[in-house]
């Protein structure tokens, strides 16, 4: 169900202005019913003003009326077409101060194992800017030298929902534009049980590239015999032609 904007500030107004029941209040505003109590008794939301809901064309007087008069009747929001799409967020996300140290490591994840996605979808993701994601992209970051690659899902920072959608929707636009993707890309457009049930293709180095006919056999052949030695090794001294020890030396 729909919940008017500023809703603890219309659970104040309606607490002060009208007679409903708090579970009234609480269902239209999208609260506890303990809440709206604690509104009503000044423990909760001290020092919030009230949001008038009529004057803001969210309530008619009218169904406020039919409310106080039938403790079951349920409050209908009015239909605001200013409102359509305020639930979906533009823009970066927002980052809490807990997690903002954790974007650069995110983005050097995005950045590395994941480089067709363009700036615009990292911002999206993690929160940040475009200049620190080139400045990580350009390993100029300040302290790019200190950076682990870690997942972006794993520090909380998006789901694995949206991570897997801004991938496909930038697979489907390189493929778009006829840009060839490697096997590694092609991987990721399958799910993960597929990815890990797939046999790995061997590769070869590239140092070991034009090896694949190395052999260690003599390329002479195995048919070629070896030459013979026919010398007479009986005698060590004729075999070294060590010289006579009863000749003197000139």
């Amino acid at each position: 169900m729909a919940t008017p904007i500023m809703a603890k500030a219309t659970a104040v107004w309606l607490c002060d202005n009208t007679t409903m029941t708090f579970k009234q209040i609480a269902d239209f505003c999208g609260l506890h019913e303990l809440e709206v109590q604690g509104i009503a008794d000044g423990d909760v939301a001290t020092g919030v003003k009230g949001f008038d809901p009529i004057a803001n064309k969210q309530l008619t007087q009218e169904e406020i009326t039919k409310a106080e008069e039938n403790p079951l009747h349920k409050l209908k929001l009015l239909h605001n077409p200013a409102s359509e799409g305020e639930e979906k967020r533009r823009g970066p996300r927002y980052t809490p101060l807990s997690k903002r140290q954790d974007r650069p490591a995110s983005i050097y994840w995005l950045v590395k194992f994941h480089p067709e996605l363009s700036d615009g979808q990292i911002s999206k993701l993690v929160g940040t800017t475009k200049p620190t994601i080139q400045a990580i992209r350009e390993r100029t970051h300040w302290n790019i030298n200190n950076l682990d690659p870690i997942d972006p899902v794993a520090l909380g920072l998006c789901k694995q929902t949206e991570l897997d959608a801004a991938v496909q929707k930038a697979n489907a636009k390189k493929a778009k534009d006829g840009t060839v993707m490697s096997d590694d890309e092609r991987r990721k457009l399958v799910s993960t049980e597929q990815s890990l049930g797939m046999e790995p293709e061997p590769k070869m180095p590239a140092a070991m590239a034009g090896l694949e006919t190395f052999s260690l056999s003599d390329p002479r052949g195995e048919d070629e015999e070896e030459e013979e030695d026919t010398r007479d090794v009986s005698d060590a001294d004729s075999f070294f032609n060590l010289p006579d020890d009863d000749k003197s030396e000139d």
